[in-house]
């Protein structure tokens, strides 16, 4: 699920840790992103990308991993875009960036 914030110019990497995220990196694509458990075991777990940054506002690409990579090679998962489950933690996601503000 894509959702915007506003940029205000605050260090975003450090509030998003300070929400429970942690960064990952994609050896294979060489893209950061950061994931958050849903759970105690490591899937599910909320996936974000940051796909653009601007001065005005920063857009976000939100999914919720429901388990690994079953098959070697393959970049195919199973994951939720819109679920209610991936609205609740953008809403947290926003909810806790403007507190921290």
């Amino acid at each position: 699920m894509k959702f915007e914030i506003k940029n205000k110019n605050l260090d975003f990497e450090k509030l998003i840790l300070r929400c429970g995220y942690r960064k990952i990196f994609d050896k294979k694509t060489g893209k950061e992103s950061f994931v958050h458990r849903a759970g105690i075991y490591s899937f599910p777990r909320f996936h974000l990308y940051i796909i653009k940054k601007t001065p005005e506002k920063i857009i976000l690409d939100l999914h919720l991993d429901q388990k690994k990579v079953s098959y070697p090679g393959s970049p195919a998962h199973s994951a939720d875009y819109d679920t209610e489950a991936v609205k609740k933690e953008v809403e947290r996601i926003k909810n806790f960036l403007e507190k921290s503000t």
